[in-house]
């Protein structure tokens, strides 16, 4: 076995471990290695049950981010409950955003921003594991683990835990959040987190040269064991073996390395949040097919303004630039932007000039993934409390997202009980974006 930096955290039955990412296996000698994973791939496709190669930025606005002073600033509501940050006008004829998002105003022809997206659950945790999963989960509250697996670990799940060409992860998350977890599909599908010890595993450890030693004697005794195989049960398995060499001495660790970005775009995207999108663009070009980024610090109780004044550029610098990209680069087919967190904020300004936390209508905007772009979905009510026009649900945003990727919303997968569930059993894809 050659093995590059591998440090196993924990044993699992279902494949290897996500640290484990760059393993190559010695042809026919046994374990699930990175060979037989592209193996397997192929012959699914064979089989006529490819996936799509698309991809997902999801970005979490962590702290249950205010609709009222993002998307949705009902400047037609009495004062108590309108956007205290007013309203800038868009390209989209008759639509406002939040004072904050003049950038993201000029490029909503590119957007599709949902009003009616909503749920019962208030609290973080249970918010959060809601719309990362599509499930409600009121234990999680009270700091029970997730009881559904999230829409990147089902996507790890479906396509594989890395891209078959580039080896890039299939799941990336760019910031921990609560429910980003596998949960009943196994550790091996979890989020490959770049800032830790995985990242330190695309570190080659080796002389090319000792690579380059290595591969000729697995050759050689490959040539061996097909010379004596009269069954030529052998035959077509060096192609993958090749691939998976290829893969380890590959380039595709730059996805992850902004110095290999040109230093116009990484200004044009801004520090901080910015870079961060920016690399997750980078990662779905190498073709990761599910990105998390956590921006948090919208649990506004308090000076709701000053929070917006504070997080609202940032957000809407990065997420302008990123628009304006995946359109230039022709990626509006390839990737869909979600923006989302785990609940809004009560459309009554409190006694402290903030908002509390607010379920039952939420914050959720889009971008690209071949959808309907240039929209408003649904409408809030008068004093921005309460769905107006049909409510989207958590299951409705999986279920599009599915669609998205190219999977069955009613795939089936056995929970943890040993019983067959439906990815999505309610939900329905918005209507109006495809």
């Amino acid at each position: 076995m050659i093995e590059v930096v591998y440090r196993r955290r924990h044993g699992v039955c279902e494949g290897t471990s996500r640290r484990d990412f760059l393993r190559v296996g010695v042809l026919g000698f046994g374990g699930l290695t990175l060979a037989n994973v592209l193996r397997a791939r192929a012959q699914a496709a064979a089989a006529g049950q490819p996936t799509r190669d698309t991809s997902v930025i999801w970005l979490w606005l962590g702290g249950g981010p205010t609709h009222v002073e993002t998307f949705d600033p009902k400047m037609t509501a009495p004062a108590e409950y309108r956007s205290v940050t007013g309203e800038v006008a868009t390209v989209l004829p008759g639509v406002t955003l939040g004072g904050n998002f003049e950038r993201m105003a000029r490029v909503l022809d590119r957007m599709a921003i949902v009003r009616s997206f909503a749920h019962t659950n208030s609290g973080h945790g249970g918010g959060t594991h809601w719309v990362m999963t599509g499930y409600d989960h009121r234990l999680a509250d009270n700091g029970a683990q997730q009881s559904r697996p999230s829409i990147g670990s089902i996507v790890a799940r479906v396509r594989g835990t890395n891209h078959p060409v580039s080896g890039v992860p299939t799941y990336i998350r760019l910031g921990g959040i609560y429910g980003d977890g596998p949960a009943y599909l196994g550790t091996a599908f979890g989020p490959f987190d770049p800032s830790g010890e995985a990242r330190q595993n695309m570190t080659l450890r080796m002389e090319k040269t000792r690579w380059e030693q290595r591969r000729d004697l697995l050759s050689g005794i490959d040539q061996i064991r097909r010379e004596i195989d009269r069954q030529r049960i052998m035959e077509g398995l060096d192609a993958f073996e090749q691939q998976a060499f290829d893969l380890i001495m590959s380039r595709s660790q730059q996805a992850f390395d902004l110095k290999y970005e040109d230093p116009r775009v990484v200004e044009r995207y801004g520090p901080g949040l910015g870079q961060q999108l920016l690399q997750a663009r980078r990662l779905c070009e190498a073709g990761c097919g599910f990105v998390t980024v956590h921006f948090g610090g919208w649990d506004m109780h308090g000076s709701i303004k000053q929070g917006m004044d504070n997080l609202g550029p940032k957000v809407d610098r990065a997420v302008a630039a990123l628009v304006e990209d995946m359109d230039q680069r022709g990626l509006n087919e390839k990737i869909l932007l979600v923006i989302t967190g785990e609940f809004g904020r009560t459309p009554k300004i409190n006694g402290s000039a903030g908002r509390d936390h607010w379920a039952p209508l939420s914050t959720l905007a889009l971008a690209g993934g071949g959808l309907k772009m240039g929209q408003v979905v649904g409408e809030s009510a008068e004093k921005v409390d309460v769905p107006k026009t049909r409510p989207i649900s958590p299951q409705d945003l999986m279920a599009t997202v599915l669609h998205v990727l190219g999977i069955d919303p009613r795939m089936q997968f056995v929970n943890q009980a040993g019983r067959p569930v439906y990815l999505v059993e309610d939900g329905h894809v918005i209507p109006e974006l495809v």
